[in-house]
């Protein structure tokens, strides 16, 4: 890795992932408005979840970000409402080159959105720290702020609260708008000029969007990163897309799911909260969303190391991830992806950078759209298959239509379906998979319980085999170790291929013990 490089993903990891994944642009004030500059309730409806990806360079997916309007209430002795954020890498970049994993919590004014506290938890590779910042807090003569600039609105932020009073603004095309946004020792002084209208597409969906331009007239550093933000032309102005530019890459942070809630000003709720409730520092128990009965939640998140036996290095980095619960094209769904990346001890072999995405039923777990992004060697792909369940077809994007089973996983949902499965030797289950374009009978048994070695921990796990319906059912010999309890983790695979016997292990990562 170049030194360039590194130094830009460092500052991606600190302050980038941060201020691209929608939580930088801070309160916005519009010129020639003064104190009478409207304020929206639409944004601060309590059970709005947002989720987005956030890709680099060349990685399609370097973070996921989570945003949410989390609870009206009294929090602090105060009338509130209480917002969340989570931040976190993914895939390659968090097993291989700066583990981020920071949550946010602000408590803001319903009246006016301005915060009175803020909260936060890093962990950022070896360095983890919890702490909390108070906001407008003065009273009497010391709360009549220093003359100002016309129409300038009085307050300051942290970054996550500034990020939705943004989206009460007005947003009138033409408009300037100047905030000031404190992160504890820096603040932020830059102003917002709305550009103009664009139509966008994101995973969500088409939408008009109104396109603004930042820049921080006081940090030359940031103001370099040109950040650009569009905004959903209706009364949510919900952040769609985020872009920047560093010299190593454009970093996106795009609208991966929304669940929205019909617009009302939240309610006050009668419990109490002195604060938020802890998170454990795992990721994969940190969603708001539980599926009860399941043995995931959403936002888990499973890392391997691949290898050869004929290399001792690992050949490549694959990641699992469980997407929040939300809206996915007309859909209640959940979004499962994988990202696969072969790694320097694998590059004369061959250099493969895919991501697979899976949005399945909430109930069943089976896939209503799969999308393939492929750059295997000189191989380059962008598919996507429409699956009906009901009538069992799949259509591909170019109007291919495609017969299945009823009842048809692709190649990331029957990861899920597996563990949700009863393991219990000998028991057999068998279900449909598309495998290039073709429906398989696949069948997983459960072999035998055996204990086996990950790492320096010995882990109960169950012994299975996934086979086919073809003349030669076992050809690949392939076998999955999914502990047993009732996480049902996969702990290791196996599989015979071309280039002899492949193993995938599960990383126990220094920060998140999975």
């Amino acid at each position: 890795m170049t030194p360039d490089l590194k130094r830009s993903l460092l500052a991606l990891a600190t302050s980038s992932i941060i201020l691209i994944a929608l939580v930088l642009p801070g309160f916005a004030q519009r010129k020639n408005e003064g104190a009478t500059l409207p304020f929206s309730d639409a944004p601060y409806v309590v059970g709005e979840h947002l989720t987005y990806n956030v890709s680099f360079s060349n990685f399609v997916s370097a973070a996921h970000v989570e945003l949410a309007v989390a609870a009206r209430g009294n929090f602090f002795d105060r009338d509130a409402i209480q917002l969340q954020a989570h931040v976190e890498t993914t895939g390659v970049v968090y097993a291989a080159l700066f583990s981020l994993n920071n949550d946010y919590t602000s408590y803001v004014d319903p009246t006016n959105g301005q915060p009175f506290r803020a909260q936060e938890v890093v962990r950022e590779a070896a360095r983890s720290a919890d702490r909390s910042s108070d906001f407008n807090q003065p009273a009497g003569s010391a709360a009549i702020p220093d003359k100002l600039r016309t129409g300038e609105f009085p307050g300051t932020y942290d970054f996550l609260s500034a990020l939705y009073r943004l989206r009460a603004l007005p947003l009138a095309e033409g408009s300037t708008y100047y905030f000031t946004v404190r992160n504890d020792p820096q603040e932020y002084q830059a102003e917002l000029k709305v550009k103009g209208h664009q139509a966008i597409k994101t995973n969500v969906g088409s939408f008009n969007a109104i396109v603004c331009q930042i820049r921080v007239s006081n940090n030359s550093a940031a103001n370099d990163y040109r950040l650009q933000i569009y905004f959903s032309d209706d009364e949510r102005h919900v952040p769609l897309l985020i872009t920047a530019k560093l010299a190593a890459g454009e970093i996106r942070a795009e609208l991966a799911g929304s669940q929205l809630v019909p617009t009302a000003p939240a309610k006050p709720v009668a419990k109490p909260a002195e604060k938020p409730t802890p998170r454990p520092t795992g990721s994969s128990t940190r969603a708001n969303v539980v599926l009860t009965g399941l043995p995931f939640a959403a936002g888990e998140q499973l890392n391997y190391q691949a290898y050869l036996a004929s290399v001792r290095q690992p050949v490549a980095l694959i990641s699992y991830q469980v997407r929040a619960r939300s809206r996915y094209f007309d859909h209640d769904g959940l979004l499962f992806t994988l990202t696969a990346q072969t790694t320097n001890a694998a590059q004369r072999l061959l250099v493969v950078n895919d991501l697979f995405s899976s949005y399945v039923e909430t109930e069943t777990l089976l896939p209503f759209r799969t999308e393939l992004k492929v750059a295997e060697g000189r191989r380059r792909s962008d598919e996507t298959l429409t699956i009906n369940q009901d009538r069992g077809m799949a259509m591909t994007q170019k109007g291919q239509r495609i017969e299945i089973p009823v009842g048809t996983h692709d190649y990331v949902s029957i990861f899920y379906a597996i563990r949700s499965m009863r393991l219990v030797p000998p028991r057999e289950n068998a279900v449909s998979m598309l495998i290039n374009g073709q429906p398989k009978t696949i069948v997983i048994t459960a072999l035998k319980r055996e204990t086996i070695q990950l790492g320096s921990e010995k882990i109960p796990a169950v012994q299975v085999s996934l086979t086919t319906k073809d003349q030669v059912p076992d050809k690949f010999l392939m076998r999955a170790w999914i502990s047993d309890d009732d996480r049902r983790l996969p702990l290791r695979f196996t599989a015979l291929t071309e280039l002899g016997q492949v193993r995938a292990d599960l990383v126990i990562l220094p920060l998140n013990r999975q």
